[in-house]
């Protein structure tokens, strides 16, 4: 068992690993990483893995705080476990590996599409996907992946793992998919038996740099794979970029709702920095000179140069929505006036089936920190009446509630200083849902008000590329009579 530290709550964050009992830095091994399931653990998800095999691999696999999915914090976890296993030991890059069952299946999905670049290949086990994994199945082209379901699942109907098998073959990914009759939600027993898994994995190396790149995302957070990144998008929205080399120093791009683009070709088998690159973008032919070649969307078409989002426009780290506050280090902030009970319940993850091994600070207004406001994302309660810090942070935020709205609440977020702020005044975000606080929080884009309870939304919805309220939504909470509406 080891640990890492964790910078979102200043924790040590425990996983389970196996290493070879012949282990020497002198050899680079493949790595194993193994998402638990659903009310399991690391230690049992690594049992379940290894069988009673002794694979000629490290095996690392997270707690990624319980049971609560792999997106978020627990995708962080993810990363965090493996730097810091390749920061122990002799890892060979190319040959990393993602697994996982249940949730933890769905969580090999999720992460293998979003950072297809780093991995060798997925095997995701009667896997719970979750439903914004779909629209990425394109980013598998160069992706192997087996996935493994039983015929009698009751939690996860074997159509998901059916329908993922004959989307990936249909998009020219390389995809295996074993279907086990009369097997339950219990496929691990099999798909791990004798240590089978590794044997798969070992067929497969990382291709650094394959001929076509082709990459779908809707966020700044997920932006690149492979030699390409994006630039340019509208967060919320899908973009894609489907990139491949047609001859030495030669490219085709068809591309989606994209302003730029980053082609990195530094030791890329097709090109060379001696010949000029031509790059023709949706059919238009473009010259470039070196490795790093960027292209940008003008008015005009395409042209060579970095695109840049506007001043004030969301850009990576600050796009939202909601959830991405609490997806890193952040602080739950009541005014000193007030009862902290909103607050605390907010910071309260851990349910009595759950239990999330997760801690937040919740604080006054008045007892916060320079170092927290500039180091953390602050989920602040009130309103500028109420909570000092909503009052001094009020000329930049879109959004106030009056303070006799008493049958209203209102949740928005807004960009300050390369990190995020959320402010929620009048009723909880919460209130009239069955969920934890932090998973309604999930539900949302960038802003909600409601009346009496969740059950009657007003609007709800994303900010637009300058963080502003659209116009119907405006209109929206302007004829309600309790919004003030800054931009």
């Amino acid at each position: 068992m080891l640990t890492f530290r964790s910078a979102v709550d200043n924790s040590d964050q425990p996983y389970a690993i196996y290493v070879p009992s012949a282990y020497g830095p002198e050899k680079k091994y493949p790595l194993v990483v193994s998402l638990h399931a659903a009310n399991s653990n690391h230690r049992i998800n690594l049992a379940r893995v290894l069988g009673r095999g002794a694979p000629d691999a490290i095996v690392a696999a997270p707690h990624a705080r319980g049971t609560m999915g792999y997106q978020g914090i627990p995708e962080t976890d993810v990363y965090d476990v493996l730097a810091d296993v390749k920061r122990r030991y002799s890892v060979d890059d190319d040959r990393v590996y993602l697994t996982g069952p249940d949730m933890g299946g769905g969580g090999a999905l999720w992460l293998g599409l979003t950072r297809p670049d780093l991995w060798a290949a997925v095997a995701p086990v009667c896997a719970i996907v979750p439903p914004e994994a779909e629209p990425l199945a394109p980013n598998a082209l160069n992706l192997p992946v087996h996935l493994f379901h039983g015929d009698e699942d009751p939690l996860a109907p074997v159509e998901s793992a059916r329908g993922w098998h004959k989307r990936l073959l249909s998009l020219g990914a390389h995809a295996e998919y074993a279907e086990y009759p009369g097997v339950r939600h219990n496929a691990w027993d099999f798909a791990y038996r004798n240590g089978a898994i590794f044997d798969w994995f070992a067929k497969f190396r990382r291709d650094r740099m394959p001929a076509r790149v082709r990459f779908h995302t809707r966020a700044y957070k997920y932006d690149r794979a492979y030699w390409v990144r994006i630039d340019g998008l509208t967060p919320g929205a899908p973009a894609s970029i489907d990139v491949r080399f047609t001859g030495k120093n030669r490219i085709e791009a068809a591309v989606r709702d994209l302003g730029g683009f980053t082609l990195s070709l530094a030791g890329h088998p097709q090109f060379s920095e001696t010949v000029p690159l031509t790059v023709v973008v949706d059919g238009e032919t473009l010259r470039h000179k070196g490795a790093a070649a960027s292209f940008r969307r003008t008015a005009k078409g395409w042209a060579p140069g970095r695109y840049e989002p506007p001043p004030g426009a969301k850009r990576p780290g600050s796009e939202g929505p909601l959830r991405e506050a609490i997806a890193a280090r952040h602080l739950y902030v009541y005014g000193s006036g007030d009862s902290r009970d909103i607050a605390m319940r907010a910071a309260e993850w851990s349910s009595p089936r759950a239990k999330l091994l997760l801690t937040f600070a919740v604080k006054a207004d008045r007892d916060v920190t320079a170092e927290e406001l500039a180091g953390a994302n602050l989920v602040l309660f009130g309103t500028a009446q109420t909570n000092s810090l909503i009052a001094r942070l009020a000329p930049h935020l879109p959004l106030e509630l009056n303070p006799g709205a008493a049958d209203y609440g209102l949740v928005f977020l807004a960009p300050a200083a390369g990190r995020y702020i959320v402010v929620n005044s009048g009723l909880p975000w919460w209130t009239g849902a069955e969920a934890l606080p932090w998973q309604v929080l999930q539900r949302f884009g960038d802003y909600v008000l409601f009346k009496k309870s969740l059950a009657h939304i007003v609007a709800e919805g994303r900010f637009t590329q300058d963080w502003k309220l659209p116009a119907e939504a405006a209109r929206k909470l302007q004829a309600t009579g309790t919004v003030v509406v800054h931009r």
